[in-house]
Parts: structure tokens; sequence; C-alpha cells
């Protein structure tokens, strides 16, 4: 119980302020004896519930991300529904390895920004943002959502990444969208994992308790961090996730 709550919390924590703390809610559960499909239901459970309190510690910047939301919700839906339902129909080792290759792409691009918009600067805002732009976002946000209700790790680097070109700088307000959008993404997959009775769950209620301590923590606690900061601490995850992930799968 306590390593399952230490784990949830850290997880919810990383997921606030980055993304990726399904890497260490997953391999837990493993440890823990749960088989991998349902641990990764369950850790996917646990997670969701979760991002209640990281919403509740972004809330002020609620308003500023509301004109994105029309855009961005149905499509995470109907990616996290396709991505959950493939889970139930295949197994984990596909995705799983491609996983390290999503994260440092994701990492690259969040770091490649800055550079990219001196050149294709869309201005700030849904009103200076290309429709170019916007609906390669969209897409990208579909393939992320399906990717997100699959397996999922990393897929707040993959939305920071994508929300950057669009024309949102502000970190704290690309967060908040970001643990909006994943919220729903996990929400239709944990919808769903319960329906093909994939949740343990006398372990998914010790891990909720968790999550939403470590995403509250997390969420409030990055706001108190200058935004460069900020960039810099996802940087570093991400760039961690990338090794750790690439060891994982290719040489242990």
């Amino acid at each position: 119980m306590a390593g399952l709550l230490a784990a949830a919390a850290v997880g919810g924590a990383i997921n606030a302020v980055a993304g990726g703390g399904t890497l260490v809610t997953f391999p837990t559960l493993l440890v823990f004896g749960t088989p991998s499909i349902v641990a990764n239901a369950t850790s996917t459970l646990a997670l969701v519930i979760g991002t209640s309190g990281g919403i509740f510690g972004y809330r002020q910047h609620l308003r500023s991300v509301r004109p994105w939301l029309w855009r961005f919700v149905p499509i995470s839906v109907a990616g996290g529904l396709l991505g959950s339902f493939l889970l139930t129909v295949t197994s984990n080792k596909t995705f799983s390895k491609l996983v390290p290759f999503l994260i440092l792409f994701a990492t690259l691009l969040f770091l490649a920004q800055g550079f990219v918009r001196r050149f294709t600067d869309p201005g700030e805002g849904p009103a200076g943002s290309t429709t170019r732009a916007i609906w390669g976002a969209i897409a990208f946000q579909f393939a992320v959502a399906i990717y997100g209700g699959y397996f999922g790790a990393g897929i707040g680097i993959l939305m920071l990444a994508s929300l950057g070109f669009i024309g949102l700088r502000d970190i704290h307000e690309m967060n908040t969208l970001k643990t909006i959008l994943g919220s729903l993404i996990n929400l239709v997959a944990a919808s769903w994992f319960i329906l093909a009775g994939l949740i343990h769950w006398p372990k998914a209620g010790v891990m909720v308790a968790g999550a939403v301590l470590g995403y509250f923590l997390g969420s409030h606690f990055s706001q108190r961090i200058a935004q460069r900061r900020v960039r810099q601490i996802i940087t570093f995850i991400g760039l961690a996730l990338s090794a750790v992930t690439f060891y994982q799968q290719f040489l242990r």
C-alpha cells in the first residue's frame, strides 16, 4: 500500500508538470504482481481521478484556455475511445517499443518551439494562430489521444509540444489545457477498461488517493516557479523518461 501510494503521488506530480507519470505507476504495479494489461488499466483509472487535483490547482487559468476546448475535446474523446479499444484486443508490446521514440521526439519538439516561432510566429491566442497550424495540432492531438487510450506514457509532453506551435506561450496555461485534455482521454479509456473488467479495484483505490495529492501539489507548486524554470524541468523529465524507456525496451 505504501509503495502504490507513493508511486501514484509521484506519478501525479510528474503528470501535472510535464507528463510521463504512467512510467512510474505502471512499473510499480508490475512489481507488485499485477498483469501488464490490468496494470495499465488500473494506472489509467487512478491517474484520471487524480487529475481532479491538477485541474483544481490550475483553476485560475481555466478561463484563458476555454476557447481551445471546443477544438480539442471531441477529437481527444474519440481518440481515447479508439486507443482503449485497441488495448483490449491487442497487447502492450507493439506500442511499448514506440514509447521512448515518442517521448524523445516530443521533448525535442518542445525544445525547438522557440527557434521555430522566430520564422513562423503564429501570434498569441486563437486569433493569431494560423488555420494550418490549428488543423495540424488537431490531427496530432487525435494521434496522441489514440496512444493515450492505449498506453499513455508521455502524452503530456506530446501535447505540450503541439500546443506550443499553435500560439500558446504561457506554460501554466499550456499545462492547464494539457491536464484537461489528458483527463478526458484517460476518462474515456478508464470507462472502457471498467466495462472490460480490467481494473484491480483494491490497488486502484490506494493509488487514487496518492494521485489526487500528487496532481494538486505538482500543479500548485509549479505555478510558483518561473516559467523558464518549469520549461527546463519539463525538458529534463522528457530526456530522463526517454533514457529510462530506451533502457527498458532495448538494453535490459
